[in-house]
């Protein structure tokens, strides 16, 4: 279930001047997201980037290679890159973008752009980083898929790296809960690293969104998946972490996500257990210890209102406007399915396991409708994922 409203803050595919530029610049070499964001700062406007000349570019940090593949860009490239865009549900979303995810905006080092294969309004979901070992024990990947599908069915949306081992296990739990994950790749979307995962990004597809900061063509090298990493934290509200061994990378975005604010929750194992080393040192360093995934649910309450208060800001429509808020909720709860999902609820708080439960819907619907009814100001969610109605004209329904 796409959000509508948010749609109209993704990038038109028309604005054909625009995004060609944007892939000018992508396509150029060692151009960081940062020196892009500072440049079109600097420069006023992406177009402003594309027509500089070499000396500003040069000025503003770009490389002298950099300089000249934007005054000459590969035509044949930039025409590859603008079919593969043109195909449905594939976007780039670009710095300059309304629907620029908040909580990515905020980390020091923000991409300038992300490909999107899916759906982009997955990006605004509330989302919990579910992370660990390319090579977990058997009790490991048994605890990424519980953690995950309940995680899922509460409302969160699941992301990861599609890496083997936990974060694939975690992209399928969320699947095969009906929800919503995101894969955050360190190659081009245009190839699936590693291969074994092609099935689950097929799923992911139509279920979710792969994204990626890198240009179509890159390959899987070792330097991306550092840099991958600060996205997957940069989305999420926190970073739970199943195994990791002392030298994993897995430390390497935990650690990322503490200097950019985010929680870090860690899983203990056994003594025995090498992949558990990791856990062990990040509870040691202050990650905290969970072993439910209530404890996760506890912490993540002002996080998700934020977020969802920065979407509520973004989703102004000049014909919604117009219409007085009483209608605009009559006209939502007309909807069958969002009837349904008004009647289960009460004055009481309700998670989000049991209104799936209830409604018989799964649990990507229940939480794009969850996401809708906050933004209308017909439900609160309350700490710990749970919901209440907070409409009183609307209480005998």
């Amino acid at each position: 279930m796409r959000t509508k409203q948010f749609d109209s803050l993704v990038q038109h595919k028309g604005a054909a001047t625009k995004q060609r530029d944007w892939l000018v610049i992508l396509n150029a070499p060692s151009v960081g997201g940062a020196s892009l964001i500072r440049a079109i700062e600097a420069l006023g406007s992406v177009a402003g980037v594309v027509s500089a000349g070499s000396r500003d570019l040069t000025r503003n940090g770009f490389s002298d290679a950099a300089a000249e593949a934007i005054a000459k860009p590969d035509e044949d490239k930039i025409d590859s890159d603008l079919r593969w865009l043109s195909e449905p549900n594939r976007h780039l979303l670009c710095w300059d973008d309304d629907a620029y995810p908040v909580l990515l905006r905020r980390i020091d080092t923000p991409p300038a752009a992300l490909f999107i294969e899916g759906d982009p309004g997955c990006l605004w979901q509330p989302q919990i980083a579910v992370i660990g070992s390319r090579n977990p024990t058997s009790g490991g990947l048994e605890h990424a898929h519980d953690f995950s599908a309940t995680l899922a069915r509460q409302g969160m949306t699941i992301t990861s790296g599609l890496a083997s081992g936990i974060d694939t296990a975690a992209h399928i739990a969320a699947l095969d809960a009906g929800a919503l994950t995101i894969a955050v790749n360190g190659t081009g979307l245009d190839r699936v690293y590693p291969r074994s995962s092609q099935a689950v990004a097929e799923r992911i597809h139509s279920q979710g969104a792969m994204i990626s900061e890198l240009p179509l063509g890159s390959p899987p090298l070792r330097r991306h998946f550092p840099s991958r990493n600060r996205i997957i934290s940069g989305l999420s509200l926190a970073v739970l972490v199943i195994e990791a061994g002392l030298n994993s990378g897995t430390l390497i975005t935990a650690r990322k996500a503490a200097e950019q604010g985010r929680d870090v929750f860690a899983l203990p194992g056994s003594l025995h257990n090498p992949m558990a080393k990791g856990c062990h040192r990040l509870i040691r360093e202050g990650a905290r210890l969970v072993e439910t995934t209530a404890d996760i649910m506890q912490e993540l309450g002002p996080l998700a209102a934020e977020l969802q208060m920065e979407l509520r800001q973004r989703l102004e429509i000049a014909d919604d406007d117009q219409v007085p808020t009483a209608e605009k909720n009559e006209s939502l709860l007309e909807d069958p399915d969002y009837s349904r999902v008004w009647k289960v609820l009460g004055y009481e708080p309700k998670p989000v396991d049991t209104i799936i439960e209830q409604t018989g819907l799964s649990a990507r619907e229940i939480s794009s409708m969850l996401l809708m009814m906050e933004l209308k100001g017909l439900v609160v969610k309350q700490r710990g994922g749970r919901y209440i109605r907070c409409n009183p004209a609307r209480a005998e329904t």
